[in-house]
């Protein structure tokens, strides 16, 4: 159940904040991953995430890291076996990067390319759609990354020999702020 992971890495794709020539940090993060079970739901939270975005000629890069051992879902042993699913101790980061348009700070919506890397994996996800608000020195960015299982070559938990589902969507609400 690395599936922590995989919602780390999506949060650290949201920032779409443009802003000329200067710097942006993460000042706050939540990123939340889902999973199905046909018996429960599980939830995990982090908000370990941490983030920097640097404008130059008209791009914005943004970097976003969390470790996989933040994700809380609630369950200590749960959480044990998401790290050992994941392959969290080989790969304890879950990082995102994306490169958007300054010209994207004028839209509340914005259109991501993400690069998610988790489980070993380096998963790009094209077009994913973000909300934007604030103004001035701070932006709020909202959205929801469509990851799976297999997007990552996770062998799936299973309990009572049924597996999850694949669908890991992962939530992301971050707050950044221009130094």
């Amino acid at each position: 159940m690395n599936w922590k992971l995989i919602v780390a890495v999506t949060v650290l794709t949201l920032p779409a904040i443009g802003h000329a020539d200067g710097h942006w940090g993460l000042e706050s993060s939540t990123l939340t991953y889902h999973i199905s079970h046909p018996l429960h739901q599980i939830d995990g939270i982090s908000h370990a995430a941490r983030g920097q975005g640097t404008c130059h000629e008209g791009q914005c890069d943004f970097l976003i890291a969390a470790p996989v051992k933040s994700f809380d879902s609630g369950d200590s042993n749960r959480d044990l076996h998401m790290l050992q699913v994941t392959r969290g101790g080989q790969y304890p980061i879950v990082t995102v990067r994306t490169r958007l348009p300054e010209s994207s700070s004028a839209s509340s919506a914005i259109s991501a390319d993400l690069d998610i890397q988790f489980a070993g994996q380096t998963v790009h996800y094209a077009n994913v759609r973000l909300e934007q608000t604030g103004e001035g020195k701070l932006r709020r960015i909202t959205g929801i990354v469509p990851s799976t299982v297999s997007d990552f070559k996770i062998d799936p938990p299973s309990l009572l020999a049924v597996p999850i589902k694949n669908e890991m969507p992962v939530k992301v609400e971050m707050t950044w702020r221009s130094e």
